[in-house]
């Protein structure tokens, strides 16, 4: 530890020669203090300015889960440093009643779409109950023994990515049934832009988008969580009681690295930051690299004429029967994408579907129904088949976009 002494007075000043004069003294006794005080300020313990997620505040979050009934809602992402969120929560007491898991599991990651089923946890003993099976939102009798729910999951910031839903789902059962709701915050890897069609609500809601929002909202899930209470979007204008714990030296310009895979077809930043305008693909006739080593970071289909890039989907990790399973696709190669600077980019990329529609040669096959669904509305599906380009969409979204900032702005935890 550092001590400093301030001395207030004014001694006489001591001559160190018969030539040295007092104002020469003065100059001398401010250049001392100066140093002192720059080695002072280098010498201090330094603030840490590690980039900490929610769950790494235990501190702020475990004294409120003491003498409580826990349920957690978690996955392969919920760690605590390189502990899991559960274990570390058993580890200092907390009595855990239940674990909810949302697509892809708790602890193990099944394929996108699968049916999660109840169980139990093999290393805890603790009951599961699936949020992605038979149902997707906790029924009463789940919360009948319980007081407060601890939601932690990384997200990766686009409307259509269900473990927002969940979340939604989880907590609107919470204010149903009175029971407290803790967000324990992570940070969004595409949080630093907004873009995208809003969702059309009375049309297309469904467990690819609940709310009237962007594909891409910038928002962190414990600011959207804030947004969704504060805008009474929960069934019957229903509020939770919403605790979020914050992360810690993070905003929204942050680049943030996931440190563990959030979904089985998400396996590196590349494919994250290429998800928000590769995932349209999924409601076309194109194959977005399922079933390859690469998903997410390429486009292609068996029809496309071929420009020198193929590849073929086989059954495999996270897609156990992948669209155009065994046939080779042709189309785009974009798994150096992240490496040539292409993302991260403030903005989704719609030409890369555009120009894949533009030369398909069987145009009427090419969107099937999910297109609208992930979409939010016809509208863009019809404004592609229109001829309209890229910069041309992203324009007509300016209006709707201006209005989702100025209510998100109201929620924002970070800079």
């Amino acid at each position: 530890m550092n001590h400093f002494h301030i001395f207030t007075g004014e001694p006489e000043p001591v001559l160190n020669s018969v030539n040295e004069k007092p104002e020469k003294m003065k100059k001398t006794a401010i250049i001392f203090l100066l140093i002192t005080v720059a080695f002072a300020a280098c010498s201090a313990d330094k603030t840490d300015l590690t980039l900490k997620t929610g769950s790494d505040g235990t501190s702020e979050y475990i004294p409120l889960l003491e003498g409580k009934r826990v349920a957690v809602v978690a996955n392969q992402t919920s760690m605590v440093s390189n502990t899991h969120l559960v274990d570390t929560l058993l580890s200092s007491g907390t009595n855990i009643s239940v674990i909810f898991a949302p697509e892809h599991g708790f602890r193990d990651l099944a394929d996108a779409g699968a049916n999660i089923t109840s169980g139990t946890d093999p290393v805890t003993g603790i009951e599961v109950i699936s949020l992605y099976g038979v149902r997707k939102k906790p029924a009463p009798e789940d919360l009948a023994d319980i007081d407060i729910v601890v939601f932690d999951i990384q997200d990766v910031g686009t409307r259509f990515y269900t473990y927002l839903t969940t979340m939604c789902y989880v907590m609107e059962a919470c204010a149903e049934n009175g029971k407290s709701f803790i967000v324990l915050d992570r940070p969004n890897p595409n949080g630093y832009y907004v873009d995208g069609p809003l969702l059309d609500t009375a049309r297309f809601r469904s467990f690819v988008g609940v709310h009237p929002i962007p594909v891409v909202h910038g928002m962190t899930f414990g600011e959207y969580a804030g947004m969704v209470n504060g805008e009474k979007w929960l069934a019957g204008g229903l509020q939770a009681d919403l605790t979020v714990i914050r992360c810690t030296n993070y905003t929204h310009d942050t680049m943030y690295e996931l440190p563990v895979i959030p979904s089985p077809n998400l396996p590196n930043m590349n494919s994250i930051y290429l998800y928000p305008s590769l995932c349209f693909a999924e409601g076309t006739v194109l194959s977005c690299g399922r079933g390859t080593e690469f998903p997410f970071q390429v486009l292609g289909a068996p029809l496309m004429p071929d420009t020198g890039f193929s590849f073929t989907p086989e059954p495999s990790f996270g897609s156990s029967n992948p669209k155009h399973n065994g046939l080779v696709c042709y189309g785009i190669d974009l798994r150096n994408a992240l490496a040539e600077g292409v993302v991260p980019k403030p903005g989704m990329d719609l030409s890369w579907i555009i120009d894949m529609y533009n030369a398909y040669p069987e145009k009427e096959n090419f969107f099937n129904g999910y297109f609208d669904t992930l979409a939010g509305s016809t509208t863009l599906r019809e404004q592609i088949i229109s001829g309209m380009s890229a910069e041309e969409i992203r324009a007509s979204w300016k209006d709707d976009l201006d209005r989702f900032r100025t209510i998100r702005e109201k929620y924002l935890l970070y800079d």
